[in-house]
């Protein structure tokens, strides 16, 4: 018996072929599935950044009193997967030497102040630091107290808990243990075939996934990830600018491709984001959403120069990061110098 179906028969299984299928794109756009492209947006407004807070929170995530943040994510398995990484036994910094000359980037100079020198009596020398490192000179970590929405830091904490003598949650001492992890290098000048970006040159997502396709490598649960913009060349070449006002780095997009990727730190030349921030009424979205909804730490000001040679002569783009905070019980972040060894 030959049974014939009819054109009638095939549209609702069409139909609920073509629903499946576009609800199977939406959960995955929903829940950033590992793997799956996150959509580029370059006019995001401040009503997506407050709703970004909640939908890429990591608020009790490891507990509620939890005080570490994304740096949950690199494990005892983690740290020694990290140490095969190790191969040439060649070391770099990413560390900035201290600018101790005030400069329209550099309003806070380093202080070192000699206190025993050679011509002093006694058998030694002595000397004190000083510095004001949060800002765009000094290659430093943000520790999870640095930054505040609507009255609250990460996990819930209420930003009344920085105190005059100190951050009484969310303090830099809670990273004493240092970071022993893979660090990545992000180099968007070389992917793009230019020795820096420019000033206010933003960076999307397609562009990270551009590098990843370029240099075969994954970005993955745990990783401390370092975009370079070549900030440091362009200022060797060209001089200081004004950098609180006009920098490269990445939109406020990118929040979510490094929410799906799961990173443990995010690091760059200069503060990670682009300024301006080409969203009205929000300032710093990447660093607010990172350190606030997400609880991942950013060093900033880091020198990317040298390790970017060094990654490209050895054509690989991974590493062994180690470094660690000076332990300042209620430090809002500490200046550090990260190492790459590869």
């Amino acid at each position: 018996m030959k049974i014939s179906l009819g054109c009638c028969y095939w549209r609702p299984i069409i139909l609920i072929v073509a629903v499946l299928a576009i609800g199977f794109g939406f959960w995955q756009k929903l829940f950033l599935v590992p793997g799956v492209a996150v959509e580029s947006r370059r006019n995001l407004t401040q009503a997506d950044i407050n709703k970004w807070m909640k939908e890429l929170s990591n608020w009790g995530r490891w507990g509620k009193t939890d005080q570490l943040g994304a740096l949950n994510f690199i494990t005892a398995e983690k740290r020694k997967d990290a140490a095969k990484l190790v191969k040439e036994g060649i070391s770099v910094s990413l560390a900035r030497d201290v600018e101790k000359q005030e400069s329209i980037d550099n309003p806070y100079p380093f202080k070192h102040t000699m206190l025993l020198t050679g011509k002093s009596p006694g058998m030694f020398s002595n000397d004190k630091f000083a510095v004001q490192y949060h800002g765009w000179a000094h290659t430093h970590m943000d520790s999870l107290c640095h930054m505040f929405f609507e009255g609250k830091m990460f996990n819930g904490f209420s930003q009344l808990e920085v105190k005059n003598g100190g951050a009484e949650k969310l303090g830099i001492q809670q990273f004493k243990k240092g970071i022993f992890t893979r660090g990545i290098l992000i180099d968007i000048p070389r992917l793009k075939g230019v020795n820096y970006l420019e000033p206010k040159q933003a960076i999307y997502p397609e562009d990270l996934d551009a590098w990843e396709k370029k240099t075969g490598i994954k970005v993955s649960r745990g990783d401390v990830i370092f975009v370079r913009t070549g900030r440091w060349a362009r200022r060797k070449e060209k001089g200081v600018w004004d950098i609180t006002k006009e920098a490269a780095g990445l939109y406020a997009s990118c929040a979510q491709w490094l929410h799906q990727r799961e990173i443990a730190m995010l690091g760059s030349d200069a503060a990670s984001e682009v300024a301006p921030s080409g969203i009205e009424g929000v300032i710093s979205p990447i660093h607010q959403l990172s350190i606030i909804a997400m609880g991942v730490p950013l060093f900033d000001n880091c020198d990317l120069e040298a390790v970017s040679a060094e990654a490209n002569r050895l054509g690989r783009w991974d590493f062994l990061l180690t470094t660690a905070p000076l332990p300042v019980n209620g430090g809002t972040g500490s200046p550090l110098n990260p190492i790459a060894t590869f």
